[in-house]
Order: structure tokens, then sequence, then C-alpha cells
């Protein structure tokens, strides 16, 4: 009997609300902006730059304002590597709701890594990410969309 990829049997959430929960600490404080109706993207200012966020807690729960907002991503492997030594941190914005930069790790938690570039940012990877530790540098790019998770 063939096993499936271990990327087909990883899950990176169980619930919006698990996951939230989980990652609340890492929670990036921005200014959320209207919503037009029907719009499954939140526009998240925070870190000195715009991000649209696949909305995650449902219709009508953001509300125009200061926030505090899970931001998460998947890491494409192709572009994530660990950095020799420490460097500036960096975000850049790619397409409607995509981002690559660069920051320390705040914390792994499984295939999970928390890096800190310009914002707190969720990154979970269907790659194994070999021994990356808290305290390293990341660089990286994510797959769109990101999401947002209110907190």
């Amino acid at each position: 009997m063939e096993s499936a990829p271990r990327s087909a049997a990883l899950t990176l959430e169980t619930s919006e609300r698990e996951f939230a929960g989980r990652f609340e600490e890492f929670a990036a404080s921005g200014v959320l902006y209207p919503q037009r109706e029907g719009s499954p993207l939140l526009e998240f200012a925070s870190g000195g730059r715009v991000l649209y966020l696949f909305d995650r807690s449902g219709p009508y729960a953001a509300l125009p304002g200061e926030a505090r907002v899970v931001v998460h991503g998947v890491l494409d492997a192709a572009f994530t590597r660990r950095l020799p030594e420490p460097a500036a941190q960096t975000l850049t914005v790619l397409g409607v709701s995509g981002v690559e930069g660069q920051g320390p790790v705040l914390a792994v938690r499984g295939n999970v890594v928390v890096v800190q570039a310009r914002v707190p940012l969720v990154l979970g990877s269907f790659e194994e990410l070999h021994g990356v530790q808290a305290g390293d540098w990341l660089a990286f790019r994510t797959l769109p969309p990101l999401h947002g998770f209110l907190i």
C-alpha cells in the first residue's frame, strides 16, 4: 500500500478559532479599513504596509479601526532559507495578497514559524523546516493569499 505524501497529510489549522487562539500572542496591531459589501478581503495597515488578507473570521466580524490580526501565510519552499547572520527586517507586498521578506524567527511550532518582518507573520510550511529555531533569521516568500484572523 502506497502512503500519501507528507504534505497531503499535514494540517496547519483545525478551526479558525483554534488557530487564532493558538497564535494570538503574535497578532499584529494595525488599522482595518472598511470592506466593500461581499468582499472576502480585509485591508489591514500595519508595519508601514497595507496587506490584503483573506477574512477567516467570517462576514461582518471586522469593524473599521484599530485591530489585532493574526496574519497567516503559507511559505513558498523555493524562496525560504535561513540567513547566515542578522540583517534588516524587510517586508514587500507581492501581487494582491502575498509577501516576501526577512526577519528573526520568534517561535517555531511544528511546521509553523513566526517571523518578525516589520509585523509578526505566522508562516506555515508543507515542507520540513530543517533546523529552524527561534533566534534564526529567515528569508521567505508566501503563496497567496495571506489569511487574517481577528483577535
